[in-house]
């Protein structure tokens, strides 16, 4: 890569880890005393609070994901290894850093790590 693409990724990459710590920040604010909702003694009491709520730790899991990824490819260009996959060390393809400039795995082992289940404690 060139110097000029890397400068591109480096500001496009610290933009969005700015951006993914706002949202996280919004979303872990605590809420104000006194506007907070309980759940109600009745079926149906709450729904809306209740999946709102679920969908907001949902959100914010994706945007730790999101964030420690993009952590991860500024940690990679400040050690010249951006573009390298971390699991097997062959090259990411540009096409595929083009597409997901915070991807630090090739298409195979990203691929390789969906298909692994998760340990269970």
């Amino acid at each position: 890569m060139t110097a000029v693409d890397t400068d591109a990724i480096r500001s496009l990459l610290e933009e969005r880890r700015e951006e993914t710590r706002a949202r996280i920040a919004e979303l872990s604010a605590p809420t104000e005393r006194g506007t907070a909702q309980g759940f109600g003694k009745r079926i149906g009491d709450g729904t809306i609070e209740a999946v709102s709520r679920l969908t907001d730790i949902g959100v914010g899991s994706t945007l730790e994901t999101t964030l420690a990824r993009t952590e991860r490819a500024l940690e990679k260009l400040e050690a010249g290894t951006y573009g390298v996959c971390d699991s097997c060390d062959r090259p990411i393809p540009p096409r595929r850093l083009e597409a997901m400039p915070d991807t630090v795995l090739c298409l195979e082992c990203a691929a390789a790590q969906r298909r692994t289940p998760p340990r269970r404690r």
